[in-house]
């Protein structure tokens, strides 16, 4: 598998982010805190991870969340995938949510998030007056139904 280097700045405590397997597609991000964070249910927070990355343009890092936080503790991340794009030099920052029914308790060095590095295309759009017909036309959120 190719491989592709990108810069990172680590100033918390934690190792650097790593794939877990060879099969792995996202690299666990771990929260840099100084305390416990308690987060009620339905309350949400803004995790630092202390890195800083530099990616090379035409790439991005999403920051998704992990689905045994997810499944285990109700923790997943908001506006996932979180998108970083090439040009963001600041902390790499993970907004967490406790969707359970109770309280949660985030501990310094927990794996909070995954983020996946993904090659990004820069499209050019056209505007025009039509657009082609297509069988499914303009049937959309569960126009196709349950299987």
């Amino acid at each position: 598998m190719e491989s592709l280097s990108i810069k990172i700045i680590n100033r918390s405590a934690n190792p650097l982010p790593a794939y877990a397997t060879n099969g792995s597609s996202g690299m666990d991000l771990r929260a840099d805190l100084g305390e416990p964070i308690t987060l009620q249910p339905l309350e949400r927070t803004l995790i630092p991870t202390g890195l800083f990355i530099e990616l090379p343009e035409g790439y991005e890092a999403q920051v998704r969340p992990r689905s045994g936080l997810a499944i285990k503790q109700g923790l997943t991340c908001l506006n996932s995938p979180g998108t970083v794009d090439a040009d963001y030099r600041g902390e790499i920052k993970i907004i967490l949510v406790n969707l359970s029914n109770e309280t949660q308790v985030i501990q310094p060095s927990d794996r909070v998030a995954q983020m996946v590095i993904q090659k990004v295309e820069h499209a050019t759009l056209v505007e025009v007056t039509e657009i082609a017909e297509t069988h499914r036309g303009e049937g959309g959120f569960g126009h196709t139904g349950k299987q």
